[in-house]
Parts: C-alpha cells; sequence; structure tokens
C-alpha cells in the first residue's frame, strides 16, 4: 500500500516551512477527532454521517499524497450513502496507515 508524504504541502508552501509546519499541525489536531467522530458513526450504523466524515477525511488523505487511497475513499463514501459498507476494511487500513504516519512528524 502506498504510504504517506508531503509532496503536496511542500509544493503548496513555495519552501515556506512555518507555513508547511502549521498545516501539519492542522492535520495532526484535526484527523483523530474526525477519525473518532467516524468510527463513532459506523460502530452506530449511521452511514450516512460516516459517509459526510469520509468526506471529509478523503480531503486529508489527498493533502498526504495518497492518490490510490484517494480513489478507496471516494468508492467507500459512495457505497456509505447506498448503505454499504464494501471497502470498509480498505478505508479502515488507510486510516490506521496516516495515524501511525502522523505520529512521526
Amino acid at each position: 500500500m502506498e504510504q504517506p508524504n508531503l509532496t503536496y504541502i511542500e509544493s503548496m508552501s513555495g519552501g515556506d516551512k512555518a507555513f508547511e509546519q502549521k498545516l501539519i499541525d492542522i492535520i495532526k489536531s484535526e484527523f483523530p477527532q474526525e477519525k473518532q467522530i467516524y468510527l463513532d458513526n459506523i460502530s452506530a450504523e449511521n452511514f450516512k454521517e460516516a459517509a459526510e466524515n469520509v468526506h471529509k477525511l478523503k480531503h486529508k488523505i489527498s493533502i498526504l499524497g495518497l492518490v490510490k487511497s484517494y480513489e478507496i475513499a471516494v468508492d467507500y463514501e459512495n457505497n456509505l450513502t447506498n448503505g454499504n459498507t464494501e471497502r470498509k476494511s480498505d478505508f479502515d487500513s488507510i486510516l490506521q496507515i496516516i495515524t501511525k504516519y502522523l505520529t512521526t512528524l
């Protein structure tokens, strides 16, 4: 599976390290909360709400350079909108990879 990276953040920053760090700090702050809300909704089988959570999370997936994972998130969001949890294990794996990566930053 692909690994998160800072390529997109670095390309947006134009070399401004303070901007890069601010964006990383925002992701590190928001991601765990958004992940937990998603997990709570999926556990409660609130699939429409979980789809909205995936929608928010997929932007962070994209910012972290995970192109294929973003596509999985799009599919999973659409599935959840229809009450289908297909691709859940794939999406949950992506969340785990990001969680681990953010601890290294």
